[in-house]
């Protein structure tokens, strides 16, 4: 596998996106989950539009309930139960990520930041995948272990973004041919997170 991009480009087509147990239980103790839920919604749809790769995962479906049924995920290569925090630790599930040709990009997102986000991520990164972790995409149950895991992940080497900056990294320019389809999803603005004025951002 090549090397890790120090520079945080995405093409669609050495690109995953990975969204990780964004859940119908958490709905009622993670901070921010409408916004949550409506920004990733637009990453999913722009993603879709754009053939980007998708891999979803639920942790423990049978106690925690399947993904959020606003989230349309039709177009994912598969919907995967997992017990283990780090998607990577199911080999089931390693198994599906490495066997992706060309695969360099993993955006990752849902819950819990500091759980099965940095777990997955570490190991992503050990696996030499330059790893973006879309902030307004992601979430805790706790507002001080949600920044804190922010600035580890940022610390151990990835990418902090957002979904309209992947989105507009993936289209690159006016002159892509989905630019008029995805303009509809990003002339309204990301739905606020809670981010502004979090701490990992002066970190």
């Amino acid at each position: 596998m090549a090397l890790r991009s120090t520079l945080g480009r995405l093409q669609s087509e050495s690109t995953l996106f990975l969204l990780c147990d964004l859940q119908d239980k958490f709905r009622s103790v993670a901070h921010h989950i409408p916004a949550i839920i409506t920004n990733a919604q637009k990453l999913l749809s722009s993603g879709k539009q754009l053939d980007i790769k998708l891999i979803v995962t639920e942790q423990y479906p049978e106690r925690l309930g399947k993904t959020a049924p606003e989230l349309n995920v039709s177009h994912a290569i598969g919907v995967y139960p997992k017990l283990e925090f780090s998607i990577m630790k199911d080999e089931k599930l390693k198994h599906a990520i490495i066997g992706l040709n060309n695969v360099k990009s993993v955006v990752l997102f849902g819950l819990e930041t500091h759980i099965c986000i940095e777990q997955t991520a570490m190991d992503l990164l050990d696996n030499d995948y330059d790893v973006h972790i879309v902030a307004d995409c992601t979430t805790s149950r706790s507002v001080e272990d949600r920044c804190l895991a922010f600035q580890r992940l940022r610390q151990i080497g990835c990418f902090i973004t957002t979904s309209e900056n992947v989105i507009f990294k993936l289209l690159g320019g006016k002159t892509h041919p989905q630019f008029s389809w995805i303009l509809p999803l990003v002339s309204k603005k990301s739905e606020e997170s809670g981010l502004a004025g979090a701490h990992f951002l002066d970190a």
